[in-house]
């Protein structure tokens, strides 16, 4: 999907910083409006994870973020291919969003095999990164075309700017949930467990049946 569409945008001449909707019966008009078509049913079958997850009966990860995720891209986009099936917004978010899920989906068939693998995916939490950094640079396209005066619907641009927002914030709070406040919580826990507390005494270990301190003898 990426290929095509970055192939029919370079045989359209597509500007990627402004680039009005083609309405015309152009072939290569047509060639990114099917992709985009299908880029829209790509959204409703990712959306089938939330029946995995909930057949595998996994509710933890059937999460806020994960269902206005799925859900909320399915309709907006069908509202984009409904008016606006082509041009540098439409087009350029589509591709990077479908580089990242191939990035992201790869992540995931990989950690399908198993413990063997999984403990090389150390990376998962830069596909998190990847996706807030293709926000950012989604607000930062749309905002030039807004400052420039770039005929591309105006309401498209500014929906599209919100919408980046929301999931700016939720995946931040996903980001600091994850990688960030569970590691310090799990190591508050082992702390307070004696693994680590912070201080200098010695452990206690069991001899002949009575607590002794790790590193003393007998005669102490």
């Amino acid at each position: 999907m990426c290929n095509i569409l970055l192939l029919g945008s370079r045989a359209a001449g597509y500007s990627y910083l402004c680039q009005p909707v083609n309405y015309s019966n152009d072939v290569n008009e047509v060639r990114i409006a099917s992709a985009l078509w299908w880029y829209y049913i790509s959204k409703g079958v990712e959306f089938l994870d939330t029946v995995f997850f909930i057949m595998r009966k996994k509710f933890n990860q059937v999460s806020f973020l994960h269902v206005y995720h799925h859900s909320t891209m399915f309709i907006l986009w069908w509202i984009g291919i409904k008016w606006v099936p082509g041009g540098q917004v439409a087009f350029f978010g589509a591709t990077i969003n479908s580089g990242i899920h191939v990035l992201m989906y790869g992540y995931y068939g990989l950690a399908a095999f198993g413990p063997k693998i999984q403990k090389y995916l150390w990376w998962k939490k830069y596909l998190t990164i990847i996706q807030m950094i293709q926000f950012h640079v989604t607000i930062g396209h749309a905002a030039h075309s807004l400052y420039t005066g770039c005929p591309f619907p105006a309401w498209m641009q500014w929906a599209l700017i919100g919408y980046a927002v929301t999931f700016i914030i939720l995946f931040a709070n996903f980001y600091y949930q994850t990688y960030r406040r569970q590691p310090r919580l799990k190591s508050a826990k082992s702390a307070v467990n004696g693994v680590s507390n912070g201080t200098n005494k010695a452990p206690e270990v069991m001899e002949n049946g009575k607590k002794q301190k790790k590193g003393k003898g007998k005669h102490d």
